[in-house]
């Protein structure tokens, strides 16, 4: 137990699912031993959250997990005084809460949020590891078990999108790529219960549709679709059919890359879902 109780609903209650790829794992352990805070970097649904979920777990850390939005702002990071019982409280924050009693503060998707609200995690990702709350005049210490994580896809970086250099100089990196066919494999088999061999199948059409990505394809199929197509196989849904709502539809509106995604899909599957899409485009044109 920690020194809070509210600390620990955040605790990972069920060792997560995840299969290292490389040395990420050594990586965040000594990062988190030497107080320096990290970014990961990679597209997505290639892993980024189960990793840190499994890194928390693992630890034995609260994992407080904000979504970045345009809309966030510091008050929701740090806190904000609410009324209750005909009284002003302070409440903390999600950041706040982990700096005052440990545990990881995970903002996913940071390029999403405001610049000005980033601004005030700059006295915790130095050697300070302080954080200042304005409206009540308390200064922070941050616990010795306090992290701060960032993550992004570059994929979707813009100049308006975009870390600052002083932000981004204060972390150090883990770049997260898809995995490869045989650690993918291994993937969709412990999610899914499939045999290898099908598995496998999915994993390599997986590759293969990524190779779109720049001819009319935004993005690679993510590791998590595939788990979905592999979960709705195994549910007894028919192989083109869960390809088709998982992933052809799933990831672009374009009907030549939806027909060249099932072109890959009829390699590994047959030819019946394209033939049944034909169908449903001939009667909506």
């Amino acid at each position: 137990m920690h020194e809070n109780k509210i600390i620990d609903q955040f605790l990972v209650k069920f060792k997560p699912n995840y299969i290292s790829q490389d040395n990420e794992e050594k990586i965040f352990r000594s990062a988190f031993n030497t107080k320096i805070p990290i970014i990961l970097k990679g597209p997505t649904g290639c892993g980024k959250t189960r990793f840190i979920e499994h890194m928390a777990y693992s630890l034995e850390l609260p994992l407080i997990t904000v979504s970045c939005h345009e809309d966030l702002t510091a008050s929701d990071l740090i806190g904000r005084y609410l009324f209750k019982d005909d009284q002003t409280v302070w409440q903390d924050g999600p950041l706040t809460m982990a700096v005052r009693y440990g545990g990881i503060c995970y903002l996913d998707e940071i390029v999403e949020a405001r610049k000005d609200t980033t601004v005030i995690i700059h006295s915790l990702t130095d050697d300070r590891r302080i954080l200042y709350l304005d409206k009540t005049g308390e200064v922070i210490r941050a616990h010795p078990n306090f992290m701060m994580i960032l993550s992004y896809n570059p994929g979707y970086q813009s100049i308006i999108k975009d870390l600052k250099q002083s932000t981004k100089q204060r972390f150090a990196s883990i770049m997260f790529s898809y995995p490869s066919i045989d650690i993918e494999t291994e993937i969709i088999q412990a999610e899914t219960g499939l045999p290898k061999e099908e598995c496998f199948k999915l994993a390599e059409m997986g590759s293969k549709i990524r190779d779109l990505k720049g001819f009319g394809l935004e993005e690679g199929v993510s590791s998590r679709l595939l788990v979905y197509v592999g979960q709705l196989i195994k549910e007894g849904l028919p192989a083109y059919e869960a390809c088709n709502c998982a992933i052809s539809m799933t990831i672009t509106d374009e009907i030549d890359v939806i027909e060249s995604i099932n072109d890959i899909v009829k390699l590994y599957f047959g030819d019946l879902m394209a033939e049944r899409y034909n169908e449903i485009s001939e009667k909506t044109n």
